[in-house]
């Protein structure tokens, strides 16, 4: 007998559609070029017109099939290698199909190609993904579309950072293990952070906000030695941190006018692996030089540390193991899996039930 060598495969996970995902950073598109993201395993085609306009297609050619970005974009329209098809590439429409004759009554500008509402915020080219087979957005289903997110700002002059790492996983992992309140004293042990010597009881106070949960203002933890150094304003110190579906945390530190804030967003590039970005605004220590760069090393190293231990994870995780989730440190991710659940419900007709009826007040050891 002989044993199969083929590695166990990595879960997989169901997946939020009809709404916006960080492709990626939008200063990779420059004007007339194009770049390449996978997004909920969409192969995606982003670029810049002439007009700074962001633009995101689905990179297959409706003709054949064959990658968009296997052809040529001029600026202003993106032409097949194949057969030189081309169209409009933010709405998609086909311009020309050069094969045609004038005996032919083809009218090409009623062939699309696969297009997304796309937009720049905060450093990233947002993408709005439509349910799969929903067919081409019409103007007033465009005009009725959500929000984009962005992270929140209290004031026009501000410094800002990003971060961005894959993550081999799917993204339920990733999610639960963005919200987790129990790992830091274990993952995040530095002597810039936290040591595990300052493990303590916590208490926080938790409500329900749309498609989501709130953990309310509250005093940051005094274990950690970056919100210490804010004790120089003289101020005293809040931390509100929201969860969003469908994969938003928003962090938010007020300190007296000072203030930092960040959006960090776990996307499924597949049903099996995830990315994590992270981008954050501040004007804390605004004058002082090299903040920007220091804030970036630190935060670096702190989703590094995320980012391994998820690599770790994953190598149990193929093997399908059966899991638990636990009361209080775990109950967020069990109300995360309870929203996902009811807006999926609620997709297919259901009515949307949030699982927090109030606030609850969670108790942990971090």
């Amino acid at each position: 007998m002989g044993n199969s060598s083929e590695a166990p495969s990595a879960p997989a996970a169901v997946l939020i559609y009809d709404d916006w995902y960080p492709a990626m950073r939008s200063q990779k598109l420059r004007r007339g070029q194009t770049a390449t993201a996978m997004l909920l395993g969409i192969p995606l085609l982003l670029g810049r017109t002439r007009n700074d306009e962001l633009f995101a297609m689905r990179d297959s050619c409706p003709h054949r099939g064959i990658p968009l970005s296997c052809g040529r974009f001029d600026a202003s329209g993106v032409t097949c290698k194949y057969h030189g098809w081309r169209f409009d590439p933010v709405s998609g429409q086909c311009l020309e199909i050069p094969s045609l004759t004038p005996a032919d009554t083809l009218d090409c500008t009623r062939i699309y190609a696969g297009a997304f509402p796309c937009v720049e915020r905060d450093g990233y080219a947002w993408v709005y993904v439509p349910s799969p087979g929903s067919g081409r957005l019409r103007a007033e289903e465009m005009a009725a579309l959500p929000a984009v997110p962005e992270v929140p700002k209290f004031g026009p002059r501000f410094r800002s950072a990003h971060l961005t790492a894959e993550l081999p996983c799917n993204v339920d992992h990733g999610i639960i293990g963005l919200m987790d309140p129990a790992h830091g004293p274990f993952v995040h042990q530095s002597w810039w952070w936290r040591s595990g010597a300052s493990i303590h009881v916590k208490e926080k106070q938790f409500e329900p906000i749309p498609q989501g949960f709130r953990m309310t203002a509250h005093a940051p933890s005094a274990n950690s030695a970056p919100y210490k150094l804010l004790g120089v304003y003289g101020q005293p110190v809040t931390t509100t941190i929201d969860f969003v579906l469908p994969n938003r945390r928003y962090e938010t530190i007020r300190c007296g006018d000072k203030w930092f804030s960040s959006l960090t967003t776990v996307t499924p590039v597949t049903a099996t692996a995830s990315r994590i970005d992270v981008a954050a605004a501040w004007n804390i220590f605004y004058r002082i030089p090299f903040v920007p760069e220091i804030a970036k090393a630190f935060g670096k190293r702190f989703v590094e540390q995320d980012r391994q231990t998820m690599v770790e994870q994953a190598g149990g995780l193929r093997f399908h193991p059966a899991l638990m989730l636990i009361d209080d440190a775990d109950r967020p991710a069990k109300w995360y899996f309870a929203l996902k659940q009811s807006r999926l419900q609620m997709v297919a007709g259901g009515e949307f039930v949030h699982p927090l009826s109030g606030p609850v007040t969670l108790r942990w050891r971090s």
